[in-house]
């Protein structure tokens, strides 16, 4: 069964119905225990970094991730979620993130290198375009994807499994190991969105 990690700062709701529309059990809990028992976890997320840090640490739940992901079953962050697994964010002030993913969380600077202004936060459809194969791409191409976010990864390469383009280079799918991220809202994200959010469960069967 599938875990979804509550943290008081996730959207619970969009993601527990998609899991039902494609019919896959699921959970909700903020138990360390309950969850570590859980044969995939997701960590959502709606927020600020530094905020959703100190709730993952003060509850102890930070450690509970590390040692779920040492077990080698899969985890799945979303938006803020994604965001967390990186070693680092400039949002409110630079904060330690979850460190499982190398690189840092910074935010678009809104203005190009020609010194044109555009809107922050990235929100709404953008493409994406996967750049490698993999159980979580599987029989998915091109298309777009709803995105909400003023920050955004910068990371090694070989992490990125799918890029959008918003001014810079937006690492929108990552992976490395046991260990996914989706910045954008797979669950907002019409049958592409709906696809790669299956393919994620279907890791629990092939795990």
């Amino acid at each position: 069964m599938l875990g979804i990690i509550d943290y008081g700062m996730g959207n619970l709701f969009s993601v527990s119905k998609a899991l039902e529309r494609l019919g896959v059990p699921y959970f909700i809990s903020d138990d360390k225990q309950k969850l570590m028992e859980a044969d995939a976890l997701i960590l959502p997320g709606v927020g600020a970094f530094k905020d959703a840090m100190s709730c993952l640490n003060d509850t102890g739940l930070s450690a509970m991730i590390h040692s779920y992901v040492e077990s080698g079953r899969p985890l799945l962050g979303i938006c803020l979620g994604m965001q967390l697994l990186f070693e680092e964010s400039e949002e409110h002030g630079l904060t330690k993130g979850l460190s499982l993913l190398p690189g840092k969380v910074v935010r678009f600077p809104g203005i190009t290198a020609n010194e044109e202004t555009y809107k922050v936060p990235h929100m709404g459809w953008n493409l994406l375009s996967f750049q490698k194969n993999g159980p979580l791409t599987e029989k998915v191409q091109d298309g777009y994807a709803y995105f909400v976010h003023s920050y955004y990864a910068q990371t090694e390469e070989d992490v990125i499994i799918a890029k959008s383009i918003y001014d810079k280079e937006v690492p929108a799918v990552v992976g490395k190991d046991n260990v996914y991220g989706m910045q954008f809202h797979p669950e907002k994200s019409s049958k592409l969105g709906m696809h790669l959010l299956n393919n994620f469960t279907q890791l629990i069967k092939k795990g």
